[in-house]
Order: C-alpha cells, then sequence, then structure tokens
C-alpha cells in the first residue's frame, strides 16, 4: 500500500519559514515527478511545486517562486518544500503527490496518483 506522509507544518509569522517533508513508501520513488499543492479554506487545489525524477528539473506557481524551493533525496524516499518569506495568503492545507509521468512541469492534479493527507500551515501574527 502506498502511503504519502507530510510533516512540518504549523503556525508561522509574516516573513518566516518552514519545512514541510513527505516521506514516501513507493519502492521505486525515484522514477516518480513528485509535486506539492495546497488548498485553502474555500479554496480549490492548486499547484504549488513539481520535482522530476532526478531532482535536476524544477517547476513553482508564480505565487510562490523565488520563496519555495522543493526538492528530493531519492535515498531516502523524500521529498521536501523549503518556504522561505510566508505570507499569510500562503496559510493553507499542503499535500504532497507523485505521478509516474516524469518532468516537473506537472501541474494538473489529475495527473497524481497517490496523495498525501496533507499538513496544514498558518502563517499568522
Amino acid at each position: 500500500q502506498v502511503q504519502l506522509v507530510e510533516s512540518g507544518g504549523g503556525l508561522v509569522q509574516p516573513g518566516g519559514s518552514l519545512r514541510l517533508s513527505c516521506a514516501a513508501s513507493l519502492r521505486t520513488f525515484s522514477t516518480y515527478t513528485m509535486g506539492w499543492f495546497r488548498q485553502a479554506p474555500g479554496k480549490e487545489r492548486e499547484f504549488v511545486a513539481g520535482i522530476g525524477w532526478g531532482g535536476g528539473s524544477t517547476y513553482y506557481a508564480d505565487s510562490v517562486k523565488g520563496r519555495f524551493t522543493i526538492s528530493r533525496d531519492n535515498a531516502k524516499n523524500t521529498v521536501y518544500l523549503q518556504m522561505n518569506s510566508l505570507k499569510p495568503e500562503d496559510t493553507a492545507v499542503y499535500y504532497c503527490a507523485a505521478t509516474r509521468n516524469n518532468g516537473a512541469r506537472r501541474y494538473s492534479i489529475s495527473e497524481y496518483n497517490y496523495w498525501g493527507q496533507g499538513t496544514q500551515v498558518t502563517v499568522s501574527s
């Protein structure tokens, strides 16, 4: 049974940082593109960032470009999302997801086969 488990969420002040982690029980983790999505209350789930199989290609939503960094450690079956300069509008439940389609530019929810349960990120003073 495939499991994606996110961690690292919490409450942070505007301008602060958080690092999210997602541990995946995928046997061939290195052949999955990994993505981060988020869903704020009353809004649709939206793409945040994606990273290709080897980690050399990344893609970001315009709203987080320059502030967030996605990375992966294939030896640990883990993908990360480093979030800096956080804003109140970044408040959401953050989900990691996996797809067998290679390439970081996978921003469609329908492309992803596996999803984590989500971790809450709240940016507030």
